[in-house]
């Protein structure tokens, strides 16, 4: 049957875009759009359709937007499961509004062979309600002495590769994964990081981790692990998304990569981008996340260059850790946020503080991702697949950990009061959530 939802606000991250309108899915794609209030008998007639054959959803001026598409997300299968499976992290992206999550390969063990990646796949595809895309490994057990079979592993299924946030320190190994990557197309994730710099901290550098006694890491680590990586791209041409760009230091060096011409893009977390250093507070292991929180001035700048379309992508970095990990003091507590839930809610924000228009947000969440790796999803135009969100960006929310569909809980947002609900999120036309009234 198709479905066609009248009276929305469509948010074209494409067009940049905001308007009334409807939009017509079918067989799991979208078929036709129309703009401002055209009744439903004009738009069946302009399609040759009958009312029995569509099922008609009054969106009630709320928005409709591309599902989002979420790269970094980590799923604990194989080897801890108890923190995040595929079906607890499906039902969380679908509450979320994620119709596509691309899933990081630092599981125990990693995915690093056809065969663990083979495992991933058949589990998602049985236990996830949305699009699910593994990531593989770019070092054997990402420990940057020696490249995986990249050829083997894109056959398998993997969409990019990345040793998440193990860097590879060797320049040698790098760029030798760097030029094979290039050779068969395929696309590397990195983490920008001085690794000497930034071992062992649990801050950034400045007042408030000196008042409160933290081991810390100064921006510039992330302004050299950018520079190298973008003198190994100068040499191999390999095509390389930087995963997180979180301090204003790093933004001229990308700036001026692209502007040579290189292929590169970069993308930040939502937790970067609301969040700031002072809200670790009084040793809230919650808040700690890597790289660790910056201050306002990065978080700010950051924000800007998300609007001018610097950095491209805003992802949740979605790190599942248990109560164990996180209940200890804060220099030893495990890194990470779950996020996929409260990915758009807490991006919400910097709409409601007039930073960030609804376009700009899902360019960033929905379209550029989806440029990135390929897909036809992140956009509204005809014959994208019907992977769509239904959210209302007013509705006021007060978050609670222990409601979040993830089986982790460790979120920075709890008892948070945030602005914007998913009403519905559909994958392929098919609703795989409706919030319950």
């Amino acid at each position: 049957m198709s479905t066609l939802f009248i009276n929305a606000r469509l948010i074209d991250p494409e067009a940049g875009t905001d308007d009334l309108g409807s939009l017509l899915t079918r067989h799991g794609q979208i078929v036709a759009r129309t703009n401002g209030d055209e009744g439903v008998e004009t738009i069946l007639a302009a399609h040759g359709l009958a009312a029995a054959d569509v099922q008609v959803v009054d969106c009630g001026g709320k928005c409709i937007a591309p599902g989002i598409v979420d790269i970094g997300v980590k799923v604990c299968e194989p080897g801890e499961r108890h923190k995040e499976s595929y079906k607890s992290a499906g039902l969380a992206a679908a509450a979320g509004g994620v119709t596509t999550i691309v899933t990081r390969p630092d599981t125990t063990p990693c995915i690093d062979s056809p065969e663990t990646l083979e495992f991933v796949t058949r589990r998602a595809q049985v236990d996830a309600p949305v699009n699910v895309l593994p990531m593989a490994a770019l070092t054997k057990g990402r420990d940057g002495r020696e490249m995986t079979e990249i050829g083997l592993l894109m056959d398998a299924g993997a969409v990019a590769f990345t040793d998440c946030d193990h860097v590879v320190t060797s320049t040698k190994v790098f760029s030798r994964a760097l030029t094979y990557a290039r050779s068969l197309g395929a696309l590397v994730m990195a983490h920008p990081q001085e690794p000497g710099l930034s071992a062992g901290a649990a801050a950034t550098s400045g007042k408030f981790a000196a008042l409160r006694g933290l081991p810390s890491v100064s921006p510039m680590a992330e302004r050299m692990g950018l520079d190298r990586d973008i003198a190994l791209l100068e040499m191999t041409g390999a095509a390389y998304h930087a995963d997180q760009i979180t301090t204003a230091r790093a933004l001229p060096a990308l700036e001026r990569a692209k502007a040579n011409g290189l292929d590169i893009t970069a993308g930040t977390s939502i937790h970067h981008l609301t969040l700031n250093e002072l809200d670790v507070a009084d040793y809230r292991t919650f808040f700690k996340v890597k790289p660790p929180l910056r201050s306002e001035d990065d978080r700010l700048a950051v924000v800007e260059a998300v609007r001018t379309g610097l950095v491209d992508v805003i992802s949740s970095m979605h790190t599942p850790q248990d109560e164990e990990s996180k209940r200890l003091p804060f220099e030893e507590a495990a890194a990470g946020a779950v996020a996929l839930e409260t990915l758009l809610p807490a991006a919400l924000r910097l709409y409601h503080a007039e930073l960030l228009d609804l376009p700009t947000l899902f360019r960033a969440m929905s379209l550029n991702p989806a440029k990135r790796l390929g897909l036809t999803s992140g956009r509204l135009s005809d014959g994208a697949p019907a992977d769509l969100v239904l959210f209302d960006p007013d509705a006021p929310l007060v978050l609670d950990r222990f409601k979040l569909q993830s089986k982790s809980k460790n979120t920075p947002f709890d008892t948070q009061r945030l602005q914007g609900r998913v009403l519905a999120t559909y994958v392929a036309g098919e609703p795989v959530y409706r919030k319950d009234n």
